[in-house]
């Protein structure tokens, strides 16, 4: 038999799902089979749906994905949206570049926001992403700047946006949607970051067609983008580093610390940021490791 109707996840909690179709949103449940499977849906899934009778419904197939992320769970994201503050708390470069990177080996079109530039500016931290080819905005939430062009990018798109805790992502979705009323927290000056105030994981509709998920703060997302990265495929994941890696002198180039590599003459002559390469090396180093580990236990 043929599904009912096709449609779009657009939240689950406690193992119901709430379907977006053509016509409105669907409270379904799993079928028997996809949790047999260990398929669990996910918001961002596109699937098929039998209803019934009471107007509920059933997911009964989970089309293919494009990416989809663990934690927070949800599929089918076009693009992220890393916001990091120019300050309170202090942005920490090779905690966006692992973002970043994670984001390209998912197939995820990573965009950087720079928040509150409204208190200290943003001219080095920009030059650094500018440098990298990727798409940067300058905001700030309290004058307006940069919020609009942020906005325009959203539509006809699943977007995530991340971002250590107190950088702006609420406040940020606040300004561009006053309608979704999402939570902000304070920042701890204490601890120097802020309180966690993102519950679920739901995408907002916008009215351009479109959608928008806030999601946790750096670390978890963070774990569930980077474990699509490897030590094989990490120097591909920083996209400037791309037009050289066939030039240089030694095909199993790491592209850390060679003669005649070609990212670092690359790094030693501006055109590749030192920064982004220091992250590269530190991130290469750690799976290096991590690698190395795995194979001491299986001897133990």
């Amino acid at each position: 038999m043929t599904p009912d109707v096709e449609g779009l996840i657009v939240k689950g909690i406690g193992g119901f799902y709430f379907v977006e179709t053509p016509e409105r949103v669907i409270e379904c449940r799993a079928r028997g089979i996809l949790r047999k499977s260990g398929t669990v849906p996910m918001a961002g899934d596109h699937v098929e749906i039998r209803l019934s009778p009471d107007g509920t419904g059933f997911v009964e197939k989970i089309l293919p994905r494009r990416n989809f992320l663990l934690r927070p769970p949800v599929a089918n994201i076009n693009q992220l949206v890393i916001v990091v503050s120019t300050c309170e708390p202090s942005p920490n470069a090779l905690v966006i570049d692992r973002m970043i990177a994670g984001a390209e080996a998912a197939g995820i079109e990573p965009v950087v926001a720079i928040s509150k530039v409204d208190l200290q500016d943003a001219d080095s931290l920009s030059g650094i992403y500018r440098k990298a080819g990727l798409r940067l905005f300058c905001i700030s939430s309290v004058t307006g700047q940069g919020v609009d062009e942020v906005e325009k990018i959203l539509a006809g798109k699943i977007t995530a946006f991340t971002g250590n805790s107190g950088v702006g992502k609420s406040t940020l979705l606040n300004r561009m949607f006053e309608n979704f009323h999402l939570q902000t927290g304070e920042i701890s000056r204490k601890l120097g970051r802020g309180r966690h105030t993102t519950r679920r994981v739901e995408l907002l509709k916008l009215e351009g067609g479109g959608y928008v998920i806030d999601t946790p703060g750096f670390s978890s997302l963070d774990s569930s983008l980077f474990g699509t990265v490897t030590a094989e495929n990490l120097a591909c994941c920083f996209r400037e580093f791309v037009p050289f890696l066939n030039r240089c002198r030694f095909t199993s180039c790491s592209h850390t610390c060679e003669e005649g590599c070609a990212v670092i003459g690359a790094v030693e002559d501006g055109i590749i940021s030192r920064s982004r390469h220091e992250s590269y090396k530190a991130m290469y180093r750690e799976m290096k490791e991590s690698k190395k580990w795995r194979k001491k236990e299986r001897f133990v």
